[in-house]
């Protein structure tokens, strides 16, 4: 997949809105774009509003560079080079009922202000003319980010009934932005908070992975548990009692220390202390997660303290883990966790360092060895096999004929 480059994004975007406004068009930027530009963030990408019609948007970009996929909503997607990947453009519309709680029934196409009262938040309202450089503001968006205000756009009941994910969302630009929720924003949340689970797992576990890699993800989590978001999305980490409670503390400073953590690894430090590995699982299965990413959650929650003490470590118990895929994550984890993680993983670390050959040397006997030895194929093949993998770790055995003596001797316990 091709790397965006935010400046050709961004020229793109520009040149987008000076095509349809030189065809006689209204057309701004709109939404996130926005926010995160009044913010002095670079964006991750852009959208456009214009009045231009679906099928005039198509005609003016050619249907080589345009896809309709989204034409019944007002939205077409116009492709730039691979640097600049492409843009939504939307027609300024008005939206009939949510009867499916994600998407409007129908559209009417309307006028720049009445689309952005028909949006989720005053900050996300906001459109940019990055031809004449100004804001158009019809929903108090600027005013909301000068005091870093999230709130909802009217009625925020009505907001959150059309899409119930705009609850989590609300989470989400906390941690994001560090804003803080408007009253009346806030009492609908807790009013509608089990609600949320009409939406589907795919599109929790999306806003999820976002909240728990955001710079504050401990304080979202902390506002999920308050507006009541916690118990129908992750009823492990609701505390029943003050053991829990204190867990669950430990856990979040656990999570605000990690650097830059990728979701697997946020996601492993929330729950591992509160969960066990068949929790852990559970947790992927009601998100739909890959199977990539529950392994690894569960492996980080199975292996929690196991690097505790790894200086007086037998090498064979901590070679394993070594070798491991999610070894990175499992140190970050660690020395977030302990307080003389540090130390354990400077230890680590510096037994990586070893030539691979030494790391993770090839094994002294396979179980083509043990059929070829005269040991009856079965299950007690995994042990031996273990047993010959650790004492050649330990440097007990070194050669193939010590492994089979090592055999021998065991087939005889």
């Amino acid at each position: 997949m091709p790397t965006l480059v935010p400046e050709e994004q961004r020229r793109f975007a520009a040149a987008v809105v000076r095509r349809l406004r030189e065809a006689g068009f209204e057309a701004y930027w709109a939404g996130g774009c926005v926010r995160d530009e009044l913010l002095g963030l670079m964006p991750k990408d852009y959208d456009v509003a214009t009045d231009a019609t679906p099928p005039q948007i198509r005609s003016l970009f050619g249907k080589g560079r345009t896809l309709a996929i989204g034409a019944a909503f007002g939205v077409i997607t116009v492709l730039g080079s691979k640097m600049a990947g492409m843009v939504e453009v939307t027609t300024f519309r008005r939206d009939a009922e949510y009867s499916d709680g994600r998407h409007p029934d129908h559209v009417t196409f309307s006028s720049a202000e009445e689309d952005a009262s028909r949006r989720d938040f005053t900050v996300n309202g906001l459109f940019y003319d990055p031809i004449d450089r100004r804001v158009l503001d019809f929903v108090g968006g600027r005013e909301d980010l000068r005091r870093r205000v999230l709130r909802a756009i009217g009625d925020p009941r009505k907001r959150f009934a059309e899409d119930k994910l705009r609850m989590l969302r609300a989470v989400r630009f906390i941690a994001a932005f560090d804003f803080h929720l408007e009253a009346e924003t806030l009492a609908a949340i807790r009013e509608m908070a089990a609600e949320i689970t009409v939406v589907s797992p795919e599109r929790i576990a999306t806003e999820m992975r976002r909240l728990l890699t955001a710079p504050r993800r401990a304080k979202a989590v902390r506002l999920m548990l308050e507006v009541g978001l916690a118990t129908p999305l992750l009823p492990e980490i609701v505390p029943p009692d003050e053991i829990r409670h204190q867990r669950l503390d430990h856990a979040l400073a656990v999570l605000d220390r990690l650097s830059r953590p990728a979701f697997p690894l946020a996601l492993g430090a929330l729950l591992h202390e509160l969960v066990d590995p068949p929790g852990a699982r559970r947790v992927g299965r009601r998100w739909r997660l890959s199977n990539r990413e529950t392994d690894r959650v569960a492996w980080l929650v199975k292996h929690r303290a196991a690097l505790s003490g790894s200086p007086l470590m037998r090498w064979s118990a901590l070679q394993p883990l070594l070798i491991a895929e999610g070894i990175e994550d499992l140190l970050a984890l660690h020395e977030a966790a302990s307080p003389t993680g540090r130390d354990d993983v400077d230890h680590c670390r510096s037994l990586l360092e070893r030539p691979p050959e030494q790391l993770d040397p090839p094994r002294l006997l396979t179980g083509d060895d043990l059929r070829a030895h005269g040991v009856p194929s079965g299950p007690r093949y995994r042990t031996l096999l273990q047993r010959i993998r650790n004492a050649q770790l330990d440097e007990e055995i070194h050669t193939r004929a010590e492994a089979l003596e090592l055999v021998d001797r065991l087939l005889q316990q």
